[in-house]
């Protein structure tokens, strides 16, 4: 695997710290909120962190490429790809809850080698990359053991993200496991990487929102795939599924197999 350069290590830190005051001056104030054209919500907030990020980006290294939730695409064809959420979960922050995050991710021929997940309004930054285990605000982050379904706690972020084809596959894992629970959005990854959840199943995303996940998954000790088994890429189809424990991940690719 592509070494994670340390001088995009200290970037990254720099795009997380330039999105946590704009979060933060309109965290829980009343936000204009506008309907994308796939439904999803957006707000200035949105615009605004990603904008600051871009602008950091193009100034430091102007030959990279960006892949940004709201702004779009910018020399994707780059070797390195910077992909940005800039607020993954705007439903919760809108609604004044602060399970919501900042995903800051660096691809190299469009694998993710470099994860930020920063929660601004609770002042936690899980960092992690290929050559950087993962650190929660510097201290070393760890997944727990669980070694069977029956005994893991396990989030999606809610079955309305599932369609007709996969909505099954998760029922299957909910009854299975020990304890599902819903609507952490990014932070449920956040708290796998910690140690404090099991398994994190989803459908329907985009690399922005999954691309940040897996470097602090896997360097925290994790697995991540998509459903089959495959690494995740820039490219997936946005099925992920996400372990702690790697018996627990496989016995979880065997459930959302049917």
């Amino acid at each position: 695997m592509h070494p994670c350069p340390n001088e995009f290590v200290a970037l990254a830190d720099r795009l997380a710290e330039a999105a946590r005051p704009v979060i933060r001056k309109y965290f829980r104030t009343p936000v204009a909120v506008d309907d994308k054209p796939d439904a999803s919500p957006v707000t200035i907030a949105d615009r605004e962190v990603e904008s600051a990020m871009r602008a950091i980006i193009a100034e430091t290294y102007p030959q990279h490429g960006i892949l940004g939730e709201e702004h779009g695409r910018q020399n994707v064809e780059a070797d390195y790809v910077w992909v940005l959420d800039p607020i993954d979960g705007t439903k919760a922050f809108i609604t004044g809850k602060p399970s919501f995050g900042t995903l800051i991710a660096l691809a190299y021929k469009g694998t993710p080698i470099l994860g930020i997940i920063d929660q601004a309004i609770l002042g936690e930054r899980w960092l992690g990359g290929v050559g950087h285990p993962t650190t929660l605000n510097g201290q070393p982050a760890r997944v727990r053991a669980c070694d069977a379904l029956s005994k893991a706690y396990a989030y999606t972020t809610g079955p309305e993200f599932f369609d007709a084809e996969t909505l099954p596959a998760w029922n299957r894992i909910a009854a299975k496991v020990k304890q599902p629970r819903y609507g952490c959005d990014c932070y449920a990854y956040a708290l796998l990487s910690s140690g404090f959840v099991d398994l994190v199943v989803e459908a329907g995303l985009k690399p922005y929102d999954y691309a940040a996940l897996v470097p602090v998954i896997e360097n925290a000790g994790g697995t991540v795939t998509d459903w089959h088994g495959n690494k995740l890429t820039i490219h997936s189809n946005g099925r992920v599924c996400a372990a702690g424990d790697a018996r627990l991940h496989a016995q979880a690719l065997e459930v959302l197999a049917g």
